[in-house]
């Protein structure tokens, strides 16, 4: 395993992560959610990520009771948990970032993952309602508090990061340390454009989410759609929509003929070229089958073969290198 430190913080984190969003409390039974971290864990996982609204709870409620068996040493992984949408409760101060709300939410999370603090604490998506500076009071209070170690923010804009960055440097606060985007081979303009200057300015670090593109940057949806996918769960009939199209299949048969020239699959293809940016912090990965957890791992095998002709041969498969400003 490879480690990276968290944008410019001093915290360490390894290159490949693991999260439950649409897994654990859901998809799959606890006893498989053990076997999958036990698997992360021993092939130097130290980050793993949650959410308030992941199962409506259930989800942080599995990993800390499998944290709580395992009993390994706290200070050998990293937790996160993200506040914003709540946990199903939907009544007024139930979601958003009010100072109200994160607490309750930092609170809630602590009692089901049955830690004493959080490693990372995101605010998951930005709250139109409720002023900057109050959020970032309040995450700058938990962190004195010792409830949480860094913060950070979840499809923020490079403009609501800075701001936030603004409000903490004239008030003397802790700012963000990390932002969750969404980044893989469908998914570019955020990280690679948008954020290019405030990995400089500001050291931001990412956990960036979907590797995979939901399952479409693997091999199993190239014949027929298959039985106990993620895009075939109930409710997430708009994630099956944006996701799997034809454009983007045509794109994996190709990324398909070179994965198979380099011995290798197109889901650790694809993974190894998140792995590859350099303002990638850690890759969270995603799994309901161990096997395919396992395989995953071999991605960082990958990246010595991902040389300048093999890039420029994806960059023509993909086609869809996001134009960056003229400065």
């Amino acid at each position: 395993m490879q480690y990276r430190r968290l944008g410019k913080s001093g915290l360490q984190v390894s290159a490949l992560s693991f999260g439950s969003w649409l897994t654990f409390g859901k998809q799959i039974g606890d006893d498989v959610a053990e076997n999958l971290m036990k698997i992360a864990y021993d092939n130097g996982v130290n980050f793993f990520d949650n959410a308030e609204i992941y199962a409506r709870g259930k989800s942080e409620i599995v990993m800390g009771k499998i944290l709580k068996k395992m009993g390994w040493r706290r200070s050998s992984y990293v937790v996160s948990s993200k506040a914003f949408f709540g946990d199903g409760n939907r009544l007024p101060n139930e979601t958003g970032l009010s100072r109200k709300h994160l607490m309750e939410a930092c609170e809630a999370a602590l009692r089901r993952l049955q830690v004493d603090y959080l490693d990372l604490f995101f605010c998951h998506r930005p709250d139109k309602n409720c002023p900057i500076e109050e959020t970032v009071w309040t995450m700058h209070n938990l962190i004195q508090q010792g409830k949480i170690l860094y913060w950070g923010t979840s499809e923020w804009s490079a403009q609501e990061i800075m701001e936030a960055h603004m409000i903490a440097r004239q008030y003397n606060l802790i700012p963000p340390t990390m932002e969750q985007p969404q980044y893989n081979m469908f998914h570019r303009a955020k990280v690679e454009v948008e954020f290019s200057q405030i990995y400089k300015t500001v050291g931001l670090g990412t956990t960036i989410w979907s590797p995979l593109a939901s399952g479409v940057l693997t091999d199993k949806y190239l014949d027929k759609f298959p039985e106990g996918t993620r895009l075939g769960m109930e409710g997430l009939e708009w994630l099956k929509e944006n996701a799997l199209t034809e454009e983007r299949l045509n794109k994996v048969r190709e990324l398909k003929k070179l994965s198979d020239e380099l011995g290798t699959s197109v889901a650790k293809l694809a993974i190894a070229w998140c792995v590859k940016n350099p303002n990638v912090s850690t890759v969270i990965l995603g799994a309901s089958k161990t096997h395919h957890l396992e395989e995953n791992f071999e991605a960082l095998d990958l990246l010595p073969q991902l040389t300048t002709e093999v890039m420029a041969r994806i960059e023509g498969i993909l086609d869809n290198r996001p134009a960056h400003p003229n400065f």
